[in-house]
């Protein structure tokens, strides 16, 4: 694209580009990056729809020819205000929960023990690592090679429960290495 490389494009203008594959893409200006001369460009489906719009993104340096047809008439919407406070604390859980499967690998757990903490994990909220051993609401824990018989614990409800979710676990985790087994093991004769 022959420019002097300080093209900006506002927000809401309609923009018409021909691609160096001589492609057409019109749309109304979504966002433009400058540093990386990325445009994204909203037009109206392909599909037909009118409760849909199909999104082009736009590298300028692969563009031979670009033409504003309409420059923006208003400023863009403002954004939504976010909840700071509720994303800090998401920020914040997401790093403990990465620093306690880093500190469960460093401790030697195994990729079984990992996967079955996060699927319990998605099931029951309160589970945390103790060492190698899966501890689910302070009341239950997994040890090593969590198999439904490594469950324990003094509240049986709770025990049967967890015992529940680490053998649906197993079970899925088997069907899949099955499948896959039974996949990799067929011979195709012409």
């Amino acid at each position: 694209m022959a420019s002097d490389g300080n093209e900006y494009f506002s927000v809401g203008s309609l923009v018409s580009c021909k691609t160096c594959h001589n492609q057409v893409i019109e749309g109304e200006v979504l966002a433009f990056d400058q540093p990386t001369k990325m445009l994204i460009l909203k037009s109206p489906s392909s599909c037909g729809r009118s409760s849909v719009n199909d999104a082009h993104v736009v590298n300028l340096g692969q563009v031979s020819d670009v033409q504003v047809k309409r420059e923006a008439t208003s400023s863009p919407p403002p954004h939504p205000v976010q909840n700071v406070e509720r994303l800090k604390k998401r920020v914040r859980l997401e790093v403990e929960r990465k620093q306690h499967m880093i500190t469960a690998l460093e401790s030697g757990v195994s990729p079984e023990g990992l996967k079955l903490f996060s699927a319990v994990k998605r099931t029951i909220d309160d589970v945390a690592w103790e060492g190698k051993n899966i501890r689910v609401m302070n009341e239950v824990t997994i040890t090593p090679p969590y198999h439904p018989e490594n469950v324990q614990g003094n509240m049986e409800k709770a025990v049967n429960h967890v015992r529940k979710i680490v053998e649906k676990y197993m079970k899925d985790h088997s069907d899949t290495k099955g499948s896959s087994t039974e996949n990799s093991n067929t011979v195709v004769s012409p």
